[in-house]
């Protein structure tokens, strides 16, 4: 916390933003810095409407109206009305950087041994949504302001991180209060806030390599596992759930991926992903929490192939194996009937997970899907047909734009008609910022969607020739 609080006694918080610094006790006097709301200042002197100040972060001293800061003690006795201050500021949208202030306050003022872990939920809560505002920026008038306010946190000691995603900035909060109000006596409510803090999908850094994302999707796990959720209130039992099965949706992929996977470790991720998902009451869901619900179902469904036994097809006109090819990737190959030592008809290397279990051919053997995760939170369907000219693959991808553009989404097969010309899908994928769900009779020659609708029962042709296997395992069907 902030230097200058842990050396006096009283100090003058700023509670405007835009409180001009004056060389003197009057309105006209020069201008010698524009403070923002958090500030703290050492009180010198006071002469009329004014306090004479001095502004350690700035290092410089000056005048300023004394209507416009609040002068606080520090002094142990000064400590309760501290954290009720503290406790109306703490889900006050936009007071992030002053309720920073009186809480480094309140933790100078309180005896050590009254210090518990409501103090740090409440700062890691306000350091967290002025994180999210940095993030969600969209009017240029507003970046003046939030660029201050993380100034002043950071003059507290409220450390942000950033990098870019999706092209675009992400700030986020390092978690330093969420981890003490984990390591102190907290509530289940404020161990949960603090492990949701923690455990963000926008917080993971992106320039991670592999074996870092999975030390760090381990150590998510771990830290959402350690919260008691019977006791929550309902919303907040939901986004733990939801939280955890996007995290151990990703477990699984990365399980998945390792060079000599174990069957067990994978399925049993996948399993817990789906629990945690289907754990989810949707008639206790939030509105504002709609968004991550959908966010929560994209992950497990991209996933959800980890939780089916790793075996091939039954025997039929069509089934694949796969072989290793040059370092990290997977070479898939397709064959007519079981795999043999005969060449086979068509090979296609990926560096992503092939899900074997998910390869479903038609029935007269012409075409096979099967199921392609580049990313944890990307899967493709691939589609093998038989043309005049021989045996093609071409990828069928959740949305348009590739997996960088959105990052999140899955296309699944969901069924062959009964004339051999379409193929039957289920997609969803966030684009636009926004989720969207369709179900699509596809043609077999072009891989062009021919009809979509937002439900299966709106649409006759998927409606009636679904596979039911699919409508089994799927959820997209939530």
């Amino acid at each position: 916390m902030s230097t200058l609080i842990a050396a006096l006694a009283a100090v003058a918080i700023v509670a405007q933003d835009q409180t001009v610094l004056r060389a003197a006790p009057r309105d006209s006097a020069q201008q010698q810095a524009v403070l923002w709301q958090g500030d703290s200042l050492e009180i010198r002197g006071e002469k009329g409407d004014y306090l004479q100040v001095y502004d350690y972060r700035r290092e410089r001293g000056g005048y300023i109206r004394t209507a416009q800061v609040r002068t606080q003690s520090l002094q142990p006795e000064s400590a309760p009305e501290l954290l009720s201050i503290v406790r109306f500021l703490r889900d006050a949208p936009g007071a992030e950087a002053l309720g920073i202030a009186y809480t480094a306050a309140y933790l100078k003022a309180a005896p050590a041994e009254a210090i518990d872990a409501e103090p740090f939920a409440a700062l890691g809560a306000m350091a967290d949504r002025l994180a999210h505002r940095a993030s969600a920026r969209q009017a240029k008038a507003s970046d003046t302001a939030i660029g201050a306010h993380l100034e002043v946190a950071a003059g507290y000691g409220v450390r942000m991180v950033g990098f870019e995603r999706d092209g675009q900035m992400q700030t986020c909060y390092d978690g330093d209060a969420f981890r003490r109000v984990l390591a102190l006596p907290a509530s289940d409510v404020q161990r949960a806030q603090a492990a949701l803090g923690l455990t963000a999908h926008e917080c993971v850094p992106t320039d991670l390599t592999p074996l870092e994302r999975g030390e760090r999707d381990t150590w998510r796990g771990e830290v959402l596992d350690r919260v008691e959720t019977a006791k929550l209130p309902d919303v907040l039992k939901n986004r733990v759930h939801m939280r955890k099965a996007g995290v151990w949706a990703g477990i699984a992929h990365r399980l998945a991926r390792r060079e000599n996977p174990g069957a067990a470790a994978v399925m049993a991720a996948g399993n817990r992903a789906l629990e945690e998902l289907a754990a989810v009451n949707p008639g206790e869901l939030a509105e504002a929490d709609a968004a991550a619900y959908s966010d929560a179902a994209v992950r497990v469904g991209a996933s959800r192939w980890a939780a089916e036994p790793a075996v091939g097809a039954a025997a039929s006109k069509l089934s694949v194996a796969v072989a290793p090819g040059q370092p990290g990737e997977t070479c898939v190959q397709l064959f007519a009937g079981q795999p043999s030592e005969q060449a086979p008809l068509l090979t296609r290397c990926t560096y992503g997970v092939v899900w074997i279990a998910s390869a479903t051919p038609n029935a007269d053997g012409t075409a096979l899907a099967l199921a392609v995760q580049p990313m944890d939170t990307w899967r493709e369907l691939w589609v093998f047909r038989k043309e005049s000219e021989g045996w093609r693959v071409d990828v069928v991808p959740p949305a348009l734009g590739g997996p960088d553009t959105p990052s999140l989404g899955y296309v699944e097969f969901a069924g062959w008609t009964p004339d051999r010309t379409r193929m039957l899908a289920a997609r969803e994928a966030k684009t636009g910022g926004r989720y969207r769900q369709s179900f699509e009779s596809i043609r077999l020659d072009t891989l062009e969607t021919e009809k979509r609708a937002d439900k299966p029962s709106s649409l006759s042709v998927f409606y009636r020739w679904q596979d039911p296997a699919w409508k089994r395992l799927t959820v997209s069907l939530r």
